[in-house]
Parts: C-alpha cells; structure tokens; sequence
C-alpha cells in the first residue's frame, strides 16, 4: 500500500517514514524543504536500506496538489505533518501560520474526498487544550481558546477534518500529541531546525557542543514544584510508531468513528529544569543557562492522560526521557562531527 507522508522529511515525519518502511509500506514524502533538508532521505535509506519516493512541492499551491493526486492514484492513506510549528513565531507571524497550515489542510481533503475511500492521521497537538483546568489531560478536555495561533491552526483543522469526514468517504484519526524529542537510536536521522532552534531539546543540545553560548529558560515563577514549565516529552520514535498503528487501524477498519482522538505522549510531566538535569545526566556535561521572562503563548503545564491510546490502540510510550536526551545528544555529535 502507498502511503503519502505530507513534511516526511521533517523531525516526526522523517521517523515515522522509517517506522513505514519497517511494517512493509511503500512511502512517497512531498515536503517543501522550508524546514528540512533533502539529505535526510540518505538517513532514512541506511536504516531501512529502501530510499522512499521523494516530491519537492509546495501544498500551498493547490494545482499542484491536484496534479500530485492525478499522478498518484494508488495513494491509500496519508498522515499530514506538513505544518508551521514554533508557538512564539505563530505569534509573530499568524497570517504565515494560517495560510500554511490551514489552506495546506483544506487542498489535501480536497483530494482525497474524490475518493471511493481514503485514510488520513493528522498531525495534532496537545495545544488544542490550552491551559487544561486538571492534569493528566485526557481526551474529553475541553478545547479551550488557544494561547497561540499555532494552536489555534490545530484546533481549527481538527475543526475542518470533522466536518469534511461528516459528509465525504474520508475516515480519520487525530493524534494529539504532546513534545517530541530524541532522534532515531542510530543517528542517522534525528532533529535539525533551520537557525535558531524553536524548541527546547535541540536549543539544550545546541548549547552543550558550544553552537550556542547559554540556554534561556523562558520563567521560573510558574506554579510548578520548580517554577519552571511543565510539558510531557516523548521520544520521537514512539511518537512515529503510534502513527503507523493508527493507520492501520483505519486500514483494517477497527476505528469505532469516522474521526477518532488520542492523546499520545508518556503520561508524565518534567520542568524545564528537569530535562537539564537529565541531559547533565546522560551527557556529563554541565549546561549553561539563565532564566529569563516568560514567553508569549507558553501555558504553565501539560501532561497527557495516555489510557485511551494505550487501551484502545494498543500504544504505549517505550523510552525514558534520558533515554530521549541521550539519543538527542548523540545525534548533535554526528551531526556536528
């Protein structure tokens, strides 16, 4: 079966293209390069020994996207990375965020709603609760106004799939997942933003090889046992195994709804301060940081309520969060050797 992976060049997408190829899938990868590289399909290739289909295309221009669907009409599921992601430049820059990862969105369900039948996983986010009143989050929280523009693109596009699979053969599920670290045990692939890093791990990682002079904790005065902001971090290459079994979920038609909603991340809540301690840890290295004011659109705590995704997918979170940042440190040696 083809599947199409929207951004499988990316971080999670690049994982998840691997994870594909290992359960026997045949991958095509449209990604714009905006926040990737195409070297990354060398990765994917020495640990899968299978370099997957590769199209340079933008999803904003709708043509192309029609004409990508004409090509490739065996396609028989996807799973949509291809997004903006950064909180703070969401904030910055909205309009960016909307066109990008709404109307990429509305052309994709375009397509795949001429089909006789079609199975899509979207790339959701733990964002859409907001500042969730109680801790763990589960599913049936309350979607709450978004503290970001970014959140506010995944609360709108949970929004649209909804609505398109109410009326279309289109069957889908929403993978809420919470933070993203690590990198495949090999190195071969692993986390690589474009200038300045946006999220925390790599900023960590960044700092230890000395490509940049200190690490800004953005706050200190948070309600938390530190004062630092909590957030539940999983390992990439769980996150990217959680997509693959929910698309054959959909494939084998065991999903219960049209559109189903699980939260995936580990069930359990580290400070900022606790990543650096567990990157101290597992590196040896003592990291230089400051703590500085708190950033535009950050809540104070989000951790998931993972029982829905454990029960009900069979997916459970495997790595420890040293074992992420120990992954995520031997990918920033190699990459920088």
């Amino acid at each position: 079966m083809k599947i199409l992976v929207t951004g499988g060049l990316g971080f999670i997408g690049s994982h998840t293209v691997v994870e594909l190829q290992n359960e026997g899938f045949e991958v095509v990868i449209i990604d714009n390069l905006s926040n990737s590289s195409e070297d990354v399909l060398k990765g994917i290739t020495a640990i899968t020994g299978k370099q997957p289909e590769f199209i340079k295309l933008d999803l904003r221009d709708k043509k192309d996207v029609a004409d990508f669907f004409k090509d490739h009409t065996n396609v028989s599921g996807v799973i949509h990375f291809a997004a903006s992601k950064a909180v703070g430049e969401s904030v910055e820059n909205p309009l960016l965020y909307y066109e990008n990862n709404i109307a990429t969105l509305v052309y994709l369900l375009q397509q795949l709603q001429q089909k006789p039948e079609a199975n899509f996983i979207f790339s959701s986010s733990c964002t859409v609760y907001g500042q969730a009143e109680e801790m763990p989050i589960t599913e049936t929280a309350p979607v709450q106004t978004a503290m970001s523009p970014y959140g506010n693109t995944k609360q709108i596009g949970e929004e649209i799939i909804a609505d398109t699979c109410k009326v279309s053969n289109i069957n889908s599920i929403l993978l809420r997942y919470f933070n993203p670290v690590g990198a495949h045990p090999s190195a071969h692939i692993g986390e690589l933003p474009i200038g300045v890093p946006q999220n925390l791990v790599p900023f960590i990682t960044q700092t230890a090889i000395g490509l940049r002079q200190e690490l800004s904790v953005y706050g200190d005065d948070y309600s938390t046992p530190d004062g630092t902001a909590v957030r539940d971090y999983i390992h990439v290459v769980d996150l990217a195994k959680a997509h693959v079994i929910a698309l054959k979920r959909l494939i084998e038609k065991k999903n219960a709804q049209k559109v189903e909603t699980f939260n995936i991340g580990t069930g359990k809540g580290s400070s900022v301060l606790e990543v650096i301690n567990a990157f101290e840890k597992v590196s040896g290295k003592k990291l230089p940081y400051k703590i500085v004011g708190r950033r535009e659109g950050d809540i104070t705590s989000a951790y998931a309520n993972t029982d829905k995704a454990n029960n009900i997918l069979g997916w459970k979170a495997e790595s420890t969060l040293e074992e992420a940042m120990a992954s995520a440190w031997k990918w920033e040696q190699k990459i920088r050797s």
